[in-house]
């Protein structure tokens, strides 16, 4: 095992005419990953009109067990919770199936297989979480004993230490699975969802009209309010699409770095070495987020106890990446 490639010096790399043809993409077959899949696919086509771009949908574990939770589906299945969104994407990447990897940032590990690197992200979407609910509001506006709806264990931890007067429950499905189950159900008052995906599925328009809780489209009688990062931390990576490929093909390395966009990847950079050096994974409960202003990175994170309770808070400025994940951990308190 070794740190994946945010912090590799490789040397470019030349296409000639025996790079290949075709540029296989695999991804999940959800939406959400669908839309990331075409976003990946397009700007592929607008650098590489010369090759074809194909793609390989590619069932996962964590897309098969959705009757219980992450945790358990980690468990029971053998492989790290984050791990469960990627093994058999990687597995057809280590076979040659595929040549990008395409990826929700936030369900790939910190830290990669020697085989594997990440080469690139595409421009970050918004990276704030929301809280969909069955009346307009807000968290403030959550009634005591409120049932809200998530799969993380960072939003539940959250959420109790924001709320603890509201109950946390497991929500499982995608994006559009978990936004019915909230509108058909009165089994959740609320449920938590990255605002990325509601964006790019065109739940909710990417900037907001006003001030307040807004409609979803096409799913009447629910609401959506955006938290801010500052009081509700987003996961590392959120709103990213990371890009791996095989840490020895050369090709695929560059046509990845070829649509990659610099300042997220400053950005993720920063938040998943904090999150390596943290030996985080989905177990522990970190809030890590980041912007970036004349040039200079600046950090913030909230770690809670895997048994609940106050979390550590810190945060880090400067311009190298690295660096600055290092001064943030050591700012823990």
């Amino acid at each position: 095992m070794e740190r994946d490639s945010q912090d590799s010096q490789l040397p470019p790399i030349e296409m000639t005419a025996e790079s290949p043809t075709q540029i296989i993409v695999g991804t999940r077959g959800s939406d959400l990953a669908l839309v990331q899949a075409t976003a990946t696919e397009f700007a592929l086509a607008a650098m590489f009109s010369d090759r074809e771009i194909v793609r390989r949908v590619i069932l996962t574990t964590g897309d098969r067990r959705t009757d219980v939770s992450l945790a358990d589906v980690a468990k029971s299945e053998g492989t790290f919770d984050k791990g469960v969104f990627i093994k058999e994407i990687e597995e057809a990447l280590d076979a040659g199936e595929i040549d990008i990897a395409v990826h929700s940032l936030k369900d790939l590990p910190t830290v990669l297989e020697e085989r594997f690197t990440l080469a690139a992200v595409l421009e970050r979407a918004p990276v704030r979480d929301v809280l969909v609910m069955r009346e307009p509001g807000g968290l403030a506006a959550l009634p005591v004993g409120a049932k809200v709806g998530t799969s993380s264990v960072r939003r539940a931890k959250q959420m109790e230490w924001l709320r603890p007067d509201v109950a946390v429950i497991d929500l499982r499905g995608n994006v559009p699975t978990r936004l019915r189950k909230l509108a058909e159900s009165e089994h959740y008052d609320a449920i938590v969802l990255a605002e990325a995906g509601l964006v790019r599925l065109d739940f909710i328009p990417e900037f907001p009209a006003g001030e307040g809780s807004e409609t979803v489209r096409g799913i009447p009688g629910i609401f959506v309010s955006r938290l801010e990062e500052s009081e509700f931390f987003p996961a590392a990576g959120q709103g990213a699409i990371g890009l791996e490929v095989r840490a020895g093909d050369a090709p695929s390395r560059v046509f990845a770095e070829s649509i990659g966009h610099p300042e997220t990847w400053l950005r993720i950079t920063a938040e998943r070495e904090f999150l390596r050096l943290l030996d985080g994974g989905c177990h522990t409960p970190v809030g890590v987020y980041s912007s970036i202003s004349n040039g200079e990175i600046h950090l913030k994170a909230r770690v809670f106890p895997e048994e609940g309770g106050t979390p550590k808070c810190g945060e880090a400025q400067g311009t190298d990446p690295i660096s600055i994940a290092l001064e943030l951990f050591n700012s823990l308190s």
